[in-house]
């Protein structure tokens, strides 16, 4: 029986290797993450030396097939020398592998990252990635889409985006694009959301005749809007609102946006917390090229993707290989194919029966370096069409 191709952090298992994980669950799973945590800090061994690698994963748009490796490899020194006509010189002025603690150090060093999202500055987004990373540069993008391509092209280190909240649920089109850009994820944040009404300087709420904001802002506040009876327009973000109300100094309206974003364009904060519920938190996603290694001293998370035959009892079948083992399922979230969204089913009493072809988004709470993780994995992909590791990063604990 041929085995079905495992996409873990960018890699096809027969890339690596791998081609028979029944029988090598541990062992498959432990090359694979390795194999990809060298990949991933650029380093090839050759002999006993040391040479830097580049790499760029492309794609196959159908998530059935495996994914191509192109490779291109620029050697180089220290000094920036080439090297690539010289591996008889003295070893000593080669760089060194790096080490583990060396990573480690790396990711904690505090140095500044440039940090894309979407919107401007003020926004929600951009506040969430400064809680992440305080000494950030952050990426203004127009839309999700360019804040992933700010990545990729490496104009940014890091993109952020919102993925779900607990009064708007899932942000379904971010999900998407885990899956159609090779990032990965390597942490997460919570953040509590602060809707405020904004205005100029001297306006009070009752000179108020209209309030700006992004759409869900102005539904979440519903209630307030409602007693101060003023019209409601739809702007992309938040902090646009707040910035066009500024720029154009309009007297007669008001935005809601964070107290940031007041601070940002010379804005009053009129009142705080006017959304309808009393406490909304927004979780965001942090990815970048390369994945992470996990940590013992901290919680970790794993988020995967993967698609499943058409049967009876086969989602169960695959969330009782994480319950089998005592691993908590954080998330599971369901999205059609945009390539293939419907399949089509032998039936005799009709000729053809037609269902949506899902795939299947699921957080767990165990790191990927933990044996049960790698079993779990290794029996979920036994009858999985397709299997994808999106990433594993920190448990974001705080709010």
């Amino acid at each position: 029986m041929a085995v079905k191709p495992l996409i873990v952090a960018g890699l096809a298992s027969s890339q690596l290797g791998c081609h028979n994980l029944r029988t090598r669950h541990h062992h498959a799973f432990g090359l694979i993450w390795e194999n990809q945590l060298k990949r991933t800090h650029n380093w090839v061994f050759l002999g006993g030396v040391s040479v830097g690698r580049a790499m760029r994963l492309v794609e196959n748009e159908n998530p059935r097939k495996p994914a191509k490796i192109l490779v291109h490899v620029v050697d180089h020194d220290q000094t920036g020398g080439d090297v690539s006509h010289g591996l008889h010189k003295d070893l000593l002025s080669l760089p060194r592998p790096l080490s583990i603690s060396d990573i480690m150090a790396s990711s904690d060093d505090g140095a500044k990252v440039r940090i894309s999202y979407k919107g401007i500055p003020g926004s929600y987004s951009e506040d969430a990635a400064l809680k992440a990373y305080p000494k950030c540069e952050t990426v203004p993008c127009n839309d999700f889409e360019d804040a992933f391509k700010a990545v990729e092209i490496w104009w940014a280190d890091k993109v952020i985006i919102p993925i779900e909240n607990t009064s708007g649920g899932s942000i379904h089109r971010n999900y998407d694009l885990l899956l159609r850009h090779r990032l990965h994820i390597v942490g997460e944040v919570q953040l509590a959301t602060n809707l405020s009404l904004l205005a100029l300087p001297g306006v009070r709420a009752e000179h108020l005749k209209r309030v700006l904001s992004h759409s869900q802002a102005l539904e979440l506040s519903d209630n307030f809007l409602t007693k101060l009876g003023v019209a409601r327009e739809n702007v992309d973000d938040t902090a646009g609102a707040a910035q066009h109300v500024a720029s154009n100094g309009l007297y007669d309206a008001g935005a809601i946006a964070s107290v940031r974003a007041a601070e940002i364009y010379g804005l009053d904060v009129l009142a705080e917390r006017i959304q309808d519920d009393s406490e909304i938190i927004s979780r965001y996603l942090v990815l970048a090229r390369d994945p992470i290694i996990p940590k013992a001293n901290k919680l970790f998370k794993t988020s995967i993707v993967f698609t499943l035959d058409e049967g009876p009892g086969m989602l169960f079948k695959a969330l009782a290989v994480f319950a089998l083992r005592d691993i908590n399922l954080s998330k599971i979230e369901s999205r059609p194919q945009r390539n293939r969204p419907l399949r089509v089913v032998d039936d005799f009493n009709t000729g053809t029966a037609k269902y949506f072809d899902y795939l299947f988004y699921i957080d767990f709470e165990a790191s990927m370096t933990e044996p049960r993780s790698q079993t779990a994995l290794a029996h979920l992909q036994e009858f999985a069409t397709f299997l994808r590791v999106l990433g594993c990063y920190p448990i974001d604990t705080t709010i």
